[in-house]
């Protein structure tokens, strides 16, 4: 079976992940861009040799394409993927699934109610280190995991963003909605319930516009830094600060204090997990690099989409599993925003 794939938004998460792994997938035929600036559909038709939609509604409406994959700005998602769903599509949507519960159930009602796939890409469910490290905590090799240390921080979106200025919409209230808690915080909230089986139920949070700036050199209206204290359904404590202010190198580490030991992931360049037991025995893997924003990788995320349509499986990372983390993630900015400790 080969599929016609539609792209609406044609910023970086499009060029640079979305579009090279659908060009890649052997199932994919054809790819049809959208973007409201069209130049931009352009640009990517040409580097991948798709074509171009004039319209949103062209791609939505069109019964020959039977896969959407929504990178437009967080405000739009519970208006493209919805209708998408509602129209025959399976959908693959950028994360947080939305920016408020009401919108993201909006989604998820549209794919009760069709059965059709919707996928989130929170991608670092699909590192082979995440998959390696779920498995042992699983196994209970090492113990139960008591508490535990997550962090995601770059330089910012403005580096990353398709026009590399201070004017992108990740800095924008109406677009943006949650800062790097929604660009990079929910990634690890997601995570975290991933490795751990387990939900984050009551947070505490602090957060800044620390460094960051607009265009017009004002400070962003967003928190460019977010520093969390977290407790699960199961009792875990642990800590999350996620950050658009580490200059000097990326970091998506991830340490978890079990009864036997330490797991410690994506702290080390060279072995991507670390264990040291309670006996202090070193134990390495070395499986893979983590995607960063300088060394662009196959995520796998295309391919287990195509996969799930193709095959008729479930996804791994579900509508209900998004609503979960933003639910979480809305908490942290309520809790920082009012200074006191929430329930989820």
């Amino acid at each position: 079976m080969d599929f016609k794939v539609g792209i609406i938004g044609c910023g970086s998460i499009a060029k640079l992940r979305h579009a090279p792994e659908y060009k890649a997938n052997p199932f994919v035929k054809e790819i049809i861009f959208y973007d409201r600036n069209i130049e931009r559909a352009e640009n990517l038709a040409t580097i991948f040799g798709g074509r171009v939609a004039e319209t949103v509604d062209e791609l939505l409406l069109d019964p020959s394409i039977q896969i959407i994959s929504d990178c437009s700005s967080n405000e739009n998602h519970h208006i493209f993927s919805t209708k998408a769903l509602l129209n025959g599509k399976h959908v693959l949507c950028e994360k947080p699934i939305s920016l408020t519960m009401e919108h993201a159930n909006e989604i998820v009602e549209a794919q009760r109610k069709t059965g059709n796939k919707l996928m989130i890409d929170h991608n670092q469910r699909f590192t082979r280190a995440h998959q390696k490290a779920k498995e042992m905590i699983a196994s209970k090799e090492f113990g139960n995991v008591l508490t535990f240390r997550t962090t995601f921080g770059h330089q910012g979106p403005e580096q990353w963003g398709v026009n590399k200025t201070r004017s992108t919409w990740f800095f924008k209230k109406d677009r943006s909605g949650l800062g790097v808690a929604g660009d990079l915080g929910i990634h690890k909230i997601d995570l975290l319930h991933y490795l751990l089986d387990d939900e984050v139920e009551q947070v505490s949070a602090f957060q800044g516009a620390l460094d960051k700036v607009d265009e017009n050199g004002k400070p962003i209206e967003v928190c460019d830094n977010i520093v969390c204290i977290l407790k699960t359904k199961q009792g875990r404590l642990g800590t999350a600060s996620f950050s658009w202010t580490y200059y000097g190198e990326e970091d998506n580490s991830t340490t978890l204090y079990c009864e036997k030991g330490i797991i410690k992931i994506y702290n080390s360049p060279e072995n991507q997990i670390e264990v040291i037991t309670k006996e202090g025995e070193r134990i390495n893997y070395k499986l893979e690099s983590i995607q960063t924003n300088d060394n662009q990788t196959n995520t796998g995320v295309i391919d287990a989409f195509i996969d799930c349509v193709r095959l008729d499986k479930e996804p791994l990372v579900s509508g209900s599993d998004a609503l979960s983390s933003l639910k979480v993630v809305l908490g942290i900015m309520e809790a920082a925003e009012h200074n006191c400790v929430i329930r989820i």
